[in-house]
């Protein structure tokens, strides 16, 4: 092979070299193209695997870890929960209403693909400048994507955030979570199984729509690039749908050995993963494998990502079973391949071996790298801040407003209200809280979803960002009235090979890390998303945190509104002058700057128990996170959040030598602003000063207007209309 070919294939010389000394030769073309797949740090993770062995793994509740399709954890009386969350962030860029529609369904398959059935979707988007026509144009398309995918294959979306800055102008991020509930017993791995067993395609046909999609999604986004439209995937989600509902029809009836989607490298990720978790090989026929396409060739077949597919591993005898249930839910099903005893992945074409490689030299023998790291250049001005050359605002109202009509801020309730399934069945949807919560079937539990990221923490300090990304959304299950069980993630960077993204994403991991051995959940699935740059430079870095909590008692389920007249408004956590990294210097000053708030785990985990406490003791009415906007914002939000209950407060508190605008908008950590009966009180403060907690009783419910001391005085409808309106109609 020349230079040429194998550079463009997104390998190194040094690689190429390892590739023909695992093989004892040459590569053959197609060899190539499954190497380049499955060696890209899409799936083989070679630059941040020795960094993401720093992630707690396991825990009382975890059933399956990362290394399957789906983290698995339980959630009591034989039931559990499958998460995971993926990126399509470059495709989302070239063809933004495809991308994030496949996007969709491919974490659905990872789901029903472990045995559980799919409830819930979740997103976590980013965005530049939405003033900007183009990123206006690539909001909706996304939006509109996901939505429709969800709709037709009768899935809600109950939860997601949505960020816009810069960085992303050139570069969206794509990152899409869902969420499954099954049986212990059902858990399906991706597995070969014995010598012999059949291996079937089941769903859509094969096209050269996708080939390359794991190499394109390693690599950086440039002009070229982004005419790359071949290497994203189309969508079908009525095959979709069908293609589930047969899947998981097949695994409860005990016929399946092992299952995979073919999402990323398609069959040559598939069959070799497969094959490699059971010391087996896997030989198949490419003539057998149903096409959309005259004039194929084994390089397209393999390498090809088209949606709608999975890899079923099946024993000889059941095989008309197989076909029985696939032909009652018209589900395409075709024999290619078998299972062997030598360890090859072995593929053939007129009986002409076009392939042949070791499953392990694909999956397990790939390169693993420790890349250098150094920190950022830009840190020492960016975190500098001098809050005495930012002037106090005149008018605090007018920031409020500004602050609630932010795109980041203002409401997202349209996204997932342009969700609306036919299929929900059973399972009802509660609104109003922090999280999205799903009640379970015959339970009386509900399952809380959130995702989190704040990329501007991360941007100035990436080992704070990635603790607070953690605390947050759990917070935001704790708020719900849930426990939070795990996350799974979507780690956003740059260029692995610049020094200084990789010390952003590992200092992003170890403060992912900390928090989550604080607070003990456990990472039990996710993905790492490199290269997310453009010519202007990298995207800020991104941790999402995707994460699940349980309520075991549905009359525990808390939301985020004020509910009475009369009731009294408290914070829970401690207010510090703290204005770094925080929306209001972004919207108002136009600062990106500063050192993000403190964070003090313990003190984390303290506030947090003492939250779930007060709701185990039914002793609150409304709970509601703190985040970007500071208190001003939450309490807006808790005033209006319910449009057909919206209720005023008036606050009267000291502030101390705090400056007026770090105590309305500062964003200070580990902060919950909570309401309840004022009978409640006395058992509140007893447990606060028993716990040491400091809780503040800052005023109470009542009227139509937002009253904070001598500084905010609005009245709640324009509080709403300015957040509920803040999104162009022309994008919703």
């Amino acid at each position: 092979m020349t230079e040429g070919i194998v550079s463009k294939h997104g390998l190194s010389q040094e690689e190429y070299q390892l590739i023909c000394k695992l093989l004892n030769r040459e590569p053959k073309y197609t060899e190539l193209g499954m190497f380049s797949a499955m060696w890209s740090e899409h799936c083989s993770y070679k630059n941040s695997k020795p960094v993401l062995k720093l992630f707690p793994t396991s825990g009382k509740n975890v059933i399956q870890g990362p290394g399957e399709n789906s983290g698995v954890v339980a959630i009591g009386d034989g039931l559990a929960i499958a998460m995971k969350m993926e990126s399509h962030n470059h495709s989302s860029a070239v063809e933004p209403y495809e991308a994030s529609a496949t996007g969709g369904g491919g974490v659905i398959r990872d789901i029903f693909t472990i045995g559980a059935t799919p409830i819930a979707l979740a997103d976590s988007l980013r965005f530049g400048d939405l003033s900007d026509p183009h990123i206006k144009l690539l909001f909706k398309e996304v939006a509109r994507g996901f939505t429709t995918y969800a709709n037709t294959v009768g899935i809600p979306v109950i939860a997601g955030e949505v960020y816009f800055d810069r960085s992303y102008q050139g570069n969206p991020l794509v990152n899409t979570m869902c969420i499954g509930l099954m049986k212990h017993s059902e858990l399906t791995k991706a597995r070969a199984g014995e010598t012999g067993n059949i291996v079937l395609i089941l769903g859509g046909a094969t096209g050269r729509d996708g080939v390359a999609g794991a190499s394109f999604a390693s690599g950086g986004l440039d002009e070229a690039s982004a005419k790359k439209s071949s290497a994203v995937a189309i969508g079908d989600p009525q095959m979709g749908k069908i293609l589930r509902k047969a899947s998981l029809e097949l695994i409860k009836s005990g016929l399946v050995i092992g299952m995979q989607d073919m999402g990323v490298a398609g069959l040559t990720c598939s069959t070799s993963e497969m094959a490699a978790k059971s010391k087996k090989g896997i030989e198949i026929d490419v003539l057998l494998v149903p096409r959309k396409e005259e004039g194929m060739n084994p390089y397209e077949i393999m390498l090809s990502e088209s949606q709608e597919r999975m890899l079923v591993i099946v024993e000889k005898d059941n095989l008309s079973k197989v076909r029985e249930i696939c032909n009652k839910w018209n589900v395409p099903v075709s024999e290619i391949g078998r299972v062997t005893d030598d360890g090859l992945v072995r593929v053939k074409e007129r009986g002409e071996t076009v392939a042949e490689i070791p499953a392990r030299a694909l999956t397990e023998e790939a390169p693993v790298y420790t890349r250098q790291e150094k920190e950022p250049a830009y840190l020492k001005e960016v975190c500098s801040l001098d809050t005495t050359q930012v002037a106090q605002p005149q008018d605090h109202n007018q920031v409020l407003v500004r602050l609630l009509g932010s795109p980041t801020i203002a409401s997202k309730d349209w996204l997932c209200q342009q969700s609306h399934p036919q299929e929900t069945g059973f399972r009802s949807i509660l609104k109003g809280a922090d999280a999205g919560v799903m009640s379970i079937e015959g339970t009386r539990k509900a399952i809380a979803v959130t995702t989190d990221c704040n990329s501007t923490y991360s941007y100035l300090d990436p080992y704070t960002g990635g603790m607070i990304a953690v605390c947050e959304a759990a917070r935001n299950i704790v708020c719900s009235g849930a426990r939070p069980l795990a996350l799974t993630d979507c780690l956003n960077f740059g260029d692995p090979y610049n020094p200084e993204v990789f010390w952003q994403f590992k200092k992003s991991v170890e403060g992912i890390t900390a928090a989550c051995k604080k607070l003990e959940i456990p990472v039990v699935s996710g993905n790492v998303s490199f290269h997310n740059q453009n010519p202007s430079g990298s995207v800020d870095p991104t941790p999402a945190i995707g994460m699940v909590g349980v309520i075991n008692d549905l009359d525990k389920f808390v939301s985020a509104h004020f509910k009475d007249e009369g009731d009294a408004v408290l914070l829970i956590g401690e207010t510090l002058e703290e204005l770094g990294g925080s929306q209001y210097l972004k919207i108002v000053y136009n600062l990106k700057k500063g050192k993000p708030p403190q964070l003090d785990l313990d003190r984390e985990k303290l506030n947090q128990e003492f939250i779930q406490e007060l709701i185990k003791k039914s002793l609150i009415k409304s709970a509601h996170d703190l985040s970007e906007g500071g208190l001003a914002v939450a309490l807006a939000e808790s005033c209006i959040v319910d449009e057909g209950n919206m209720l005023g407060a008036k606050i009267k508190c000291d502030l101390g030598d705090i400056r007026k605008d770090a105590f309305l908008f500062g964003e200070s950590q580990s902060r919950i602003l909570v309401s309840c009966s004022p009978s409640a009180l006395p058992a509140i403060e007893s447990l606060a000063k028993q716990k040491k907690v400091p809780v503040y009783n800052i005023g109470h419910v009542g009227g139509d207007r937002l009253v904070v001391n001598d500084l905010l005085d609005l009245r709640i409808e324009k509080l709403s209309k300015v957040w509920r309106s803040a999104i162009p109609e022309g994008v919703k």
